[in-house]
């Protein structure tokens, strides 16, 4: 609930999903409730978006990101 960057990541990822449909799943994860998780894929800061693809990491980034610079990036790593 504190972190602001991460409820404006919500209607972001709502619509991408919305547009892109059963092409992706979209996982939250708190961090500060799932440490372990947090330490296994590195996140040093709130929010951060990983990519995966068959259990690999595509792409990793911390901070907001645009819904259509979102698209693209998911487009171009696993179309």
């Amino acid at each position: 609930d504190w972190c602001g960057p991460c409820k404006m990541m919500n209607p972001i990822l709502k619509d991408l999903k919305k547009k892109m449909g059963d092409t992706i799943n979209i996982i939250k994860v708190d961090a500060e409730k799932n440490a372990d998780a947090a330490i296994k894929y590195n996140v040093r800061g709130v929010p951060t978006l990983i990519l995966f693809k068959d259990g690999q990491i595509l792409w990793q980034q911390s901070g907001v990101v645009q819904a259509k610079q979102l698209e693209q990036i998911i487009n171009q790593k696993i179309g």
